[in-house]
């Protein structure tokens, strides 16, 4: 199973868990967020920067992909149409994750922060990782 970390204080981060968790039929992702004791186990484990805030994944293989390497590497995974969204790798990383970054400088301006997350269904709560002992 692949683990995203997201950041949990995110209006935008919290809206993509929830489109992923809607077409991940399957349940190939867990998530975790950034904040939490998992997500901070995960962190140090993976020597993820304490100062990042975007998403990671953690795939089952072990390999970490951080910013759109992360975002495309989910979109993959996921039922066309989304899955032809990964051919956007022929960009270089550099250019892509300049362009994630100017969007998630503004993420908050545009979008806010969550004050409260949506209450999962008993079936997605068994996708999200809290502590250590979950992983």
């Amino acid at each position: 199973m692949h683990i995203i970390l997201f950041d949990g204080e995110c209006n935008v981060c919290d809206s993509s868990v929830q489109f992923i968790l809607k077409r991940d039929q399957e349940g190939m992702f867990s998530f975790a967020s950034l904040q939490s004791e998992a997500g901070k186990y995960l962190r140090e484990k993976y020597n993820i920067p304490n100062d990042t805030d975007s998403m990671v994944l953690v795939k089952e293989n072990n390999d970490v992909k951080i910013k759109s390497n992360a975002v495309l590497d989910i979109c993959r995974k996921l039922p066309l149409p989304w899955k032809l969204l990964y051919g956007l790798t022929i960009v270089p990383n550099s250019i892509r994750n300049k362009a994630y970054d100017w969007f998630a400088n503004n993420r908050f301006k545009w979008f806010g922060k969550k004050q409260q997350c949506k209450l999962p269904t008993p079936e997605e709560r068994q996708r999200f990782i809290e502590s250590v002992e979950d992983i």
